[in-house]
């Protein structure tokens, strides 16, 4: 085996992103010792804990950066588990050396858009859009993020397929849960158990929000999407309030009585400074052999709800894509597999992608957001 240096072996290490944290690994400190013996390289790798679930993936990874300065060496991964200590230096770097909590998305210097997906009703598909237009946006090549904000009816994680899956926690920093391409928190994933039953009240719906905003390492992101609860309560006036520079998409079917509803999700963003960005209907026609539409829900309920919002606040709300009725779209909701990956050729898909592809192709505008500025002498 030809001489290599343990620089040279920490050089190609850089190169190897924690699985979860998608920094790299000597960045975090998990690289312990090199040691270098005849034909054999020993890594030893620090976990944040013990039962981290990508040693595998970690154990690939750093023997074939290893292989790259030195082909010829038979590469050996050993883990060990950070102390308490480490654990903490961690944390206070990830956080930029700030030991009080924040919501990042919510500081001026912040360029992630966030999104929240809203809804008037229950059952209008809400979820579905939310994992397919960050799926979609991902295919797009931007790095996005999930929270799944509602408490009550989280099904983010089954329609992702780690309904039993929990994150990894560094002290009092939790790491969202990497799948697909993107990163996901939910308080399904929070629970002990996935039979538990949540029944919490106003205030501690709001904790649940701030925790999953600020305890959870983002990371760098260029979206955020929050899969809101339905209606107008609680968790759509905490939004307000932690994230007024969130923008809103509203989710509807076409019937009246389901966009008459979906309005009133739409001008309860207004009402907390969030601009809304536009409408997506779902099931809205269903595609029968020979060409024709049938349309089983009636028709125009999201061009209605876009045409009273863009009256009622003075800037365009646009009806962003119209989502038919498919079988395949909710199979893979319940098999954990979203149709824009699983059968991107569908009109579906192509609608979904075409939604994420105008919201992906926004620039940020000022009209409908809190500016946060005060008349003179009323700071």
């Amino acid at each position: 085996m030809a001489a290599v240096t343990e620089e040279q072996i920490r050089t190609a290490l850089a190169g190897v992103n924690d699985p979860e944290i998608k920094r790299p690994i000597t960045e975090l400190g998990m690289v312990d010792t090199i040691t270098i013996e005849d034909t054999q390289i020993t890594v030893r790798i620090l976990l944040t804990v013990s039962g981290c679930p990508l040693k595998e993936t970690l154990t690939r990874d750093v023997t074939a950066a290893v292989v790259t300065v030195a082909p010829a060496a038979a590469v050996v991964v050993e883990m060990g588990v950070m102390t308490d200590e480490q654990r903490k230096d961690m944390q206070t770097m990830l956080r930029g050396g700030r030991a009080d909590r924040e919501v990042p998305f919510a500081q001026p210097g912040s360029l992630t858009k966030v999104y929240a997906i809203a809804s008037g009703k229950g059952g209008v598909g809400k979820s579905t859009v939310t994992v397919n237009l960050a799926l979609a946006m991902v295919k797009r090549g931007l790095k996005v993020g999930i929270v799944d904000a509602d408490i009550y009816g989280h099904s983010i994680p089954d329609m992702l397929g780690v309904g039993d899956v929990r994150p990894t926690q560094v002290e009092d920093m939790i790491m969202p849960v990497p799948i697909k391409g993107l990163k996901v928190i939910s308080i399904g994933m929070l629970k002990p158990r996935k039979d538990q039953v949540v029944a919490w009240r106003g205030p501690m719906l709001d904790r649940a929000l701030v925790q999953m905003l600020s305890d959870v390492y983002w990371g760098d992101l260029d979206a955020l999407l929050l899969d809101l609860p339905p209606g107008t309560g609680d968790m759509a006036i905490s939004l307000g309030q932690h994230l007024p520079n969130a923008e809103v998409i509203v989710v509807t079917t076409p019937q009246p009585a389901a966009a008459e509803i979906a309005e009133r999700a739409g001008t309860m963003a207004s009402m907390m400074h969030q601009r809304v960005v536009g409408v997506v209907e779902n099931m809205s026609y269903l595609q029968i052999p020979g060409g024709e539409r049938m349309e089983i829900f009636g028709s125009g309920g999201a061009a209605k709800v876009a045409e009273t919002l863009s009256a009622r606040f003075g800037y365009d709300v646009p009806l962003l894509g119209q989502i038919p009725l498919d079988q395949t779209l909710r199979e893979g909701g319940d098999a954990g597999d979203p149709i824009v990956l699983a059968d991107p050729d569908s009109e579906s898909a192509k609608v979904l992608q075409g939604v994420a592809d105008q919201l992906s192709g926004r620039s940020r505008g000022l009209a409908g957001m809190q500016l946060g500025l005060a008349p003179a002498g009323r700071l």
